[in-house]
C-alpha cells in the first residue's frame, strides 16, 4: 500500500515530532508498505501566517502522484490534518495549543485582536474538519482529553515507543540527574537549576539538547548565579551513543515540562530502568509516572524538587526499585509499533 504521512515542520528545526514521523515511516516500510513523509513548512508569526499554512494544507493534493494513486493518508499535526483524501486517518500529535489550553497564558502569542480571530478560526476548522476523517487517534491520553474537552471529538490514545527503545539500558546509578530536551521555557530546565541550589546533598545534573536562544542564556546565567558550574554540565546536542550512555548511568531523569502532549523523555527514562521526576502540571508524563512508585510527581516548586533530589541521592536502592517499576509500567501498557500500525491500517 502507498501511504503519505502528512505533517508540518519549521525549517531548520527538528525534534520529537520529526522523530515521530520518521519512525512511523520506518515501521510502515518494515511491514511492506511504500511510505513517504510530506511536510508543509510551518510559520506561526505573525498570526495571519497560520491561516496561510492552513490553506496550504487544504489545497494540497495527495490523491495521486506521477499517475499512481496514494492509497491512504496518515495525518499527524496541525494544520497538515486538514489535507483532503478519501482514505485519511488522523493520529493527532497536537493541535495548535496556543488556540486551546495555552490561549490566554504567557505561552500563547494569539493575544491581540488579530490573534484572537485567528484562534477562533483554528477552532472552527478543527471542529468542522477533524470529525470527517475515517478514524482519529491521539498520541496520548492528554491529547485525547483535549480533543474531547474543546472539540467534543473522541480519539483513542495510541502510545508508541521512542526511537531505539531496545538500546536503552541500565548500568549504574551515579550522582547526576539527566535532563534531556531542547532548552525551552515550557520545559523548565530553570526549575532544576533552582532546586540544585537548594539541595543538601551534592547532587549533580547533566543537561542535553539544543541550548541556543534567550532561554538557554537564562539557564546558563542561573547556573553561574548559583555557583553551580562544578555540578551542572550543559552538553548541548549529543550523539545517540552518548545519550544512551547518560541514561544508563544517571541517578534519575528529570522531565519538568509544562502540559506536554506526550514526549519521549519519560519513556526513555523507563526503558533505561530509571525513575522519572516530573511535576503535577506536566501533562503527558503523568500518564506514566506514579509518584512514589516509579518516580516522583512534585509541585513545580524548587524546594519540593530539591527534597526529592536529596532523597534519591541518599537512597540509591529506592532509585533502583523505582527504575525497575518504571520499566514494568511500559510492559504493562504493551507499548509497541505493532499495535500502532494495526490500528492505523485497519
Amino acid at each position: 500500500m502507498r501511504i503519505a504521512i502528512a505533517t508540518v515542520q519549521v525549517p531548520f528545526i527538528s525534534g520529537g515530532a520529526e522523530i515521530h514521523a520518521a519512525s512511523l515511516q520506518r515501521e510502515l516500510r518494515a511491514r511492506g508498505h511504500e511510505a513517504e513523509i510530506v511536510s508543509i513548512p510551518f510559520k506561526w508569526y505573525p498570526p495571519e501566517r497560520l491561516l496561510d499554512c492552513m490553506l496550504m494544507a487544504r489545497l494540497m493534493d495527495l490523491t495521486a502522484v506521477n499517475g499512481q494513486p496514494i492509497d491512504r493518508v496518515i495525518a499527524l499535526k496541525y494544520p497538515a490534518y486538514y489535507v483532503e483524501h478519501p482514505v485519511k486517518v488522523c493520529w493527532v500529535l497536537h493541535q495548535h495549543r496556543q488556540a486551546y489550553e495555552l490561549f490566554g497564558t504567557p505561552f500563547s502569542d494569539l493575544h491581540d485582536a488579530v490573534g484572537r480571530r485567528v484562534a477562533e478560526e483554528i477552532r472552527r476548522w478543527d471542529n468542522a474538519l477533524l470529525p470527517k476523517v475515517r478514524a482519529i487517534y491521539a498520541n496520548s491520553r492528554t491529547v485525547s482529553d483535549r480533543l474531547k474537552r474543546f472539540n467534543a471529538i473522541d480519539a483513542e490514545p495510541l502510545y508508541h515507543p521512542p526511537m531505539n527503545h531496545a538500546l536503552y539500558r541500565c548500568e549504574s546509578f551515579d550522582d547526576f540527574i539527566l535532563a534531556p530536551g531542547r532548552f525551552d521555557a515550557m520545559k523548565r530546565q530553570h526549575l532544576l537549576i533552582e532546586a540544585l541550589a537548594l539541595t543538601k546533598a551534592p547532587v549533580k545534573a547533566v543537561l542535553i539538547g539544543n541550548s541556543s536562544g534567550p532561554y538557554g542564556d537564562q539557564v546558563r546565567a542561573s547556573i553561574r548565579q548559583h555557583g553551580l558550574e562544578e555540578r551542572v554540565k550543559c552538553l548541548g546536542i549529543v550523539e545517540e551513543s552518548t545519550k544512551l550512555d547518560l541514561y544508563a548511568r544517571c541517578l534519575a531523569v528529570y522531565n519538568g515540562v509544562y502540559e506536554e502532549d506526550y514526549g519521549y523523555i519519560t519513556l526513555e527514562g523507563f526503558f533505561a530502568s530509571k525513575p522519572v521526576v516530573t511535576h503535577a502540571d506536566s501533562g503527558g508524563p503523568l500518564e506514566f509516572v506514579r509518584s512514589g512508585e516509579n518516580g516522583f510527581v512534585t509541585a513545580p516548586d524548587a524546594l519540593e524538587l530539591a527534597r526529592v533530589l536529596d532523597r534519591l541521592h541518599e537512597e540509591r536502592g529506592l532509585a533502583e526499585r523505582m527504575g525497575t517499576a518504571g520499566l514494568a509500567t511500559l510492559h504493562t501498557l504493551s507499548i509497541s509499533w505493532d499495535n500502532v500500525i494495526s490500528k492505523l491500517m485497519q
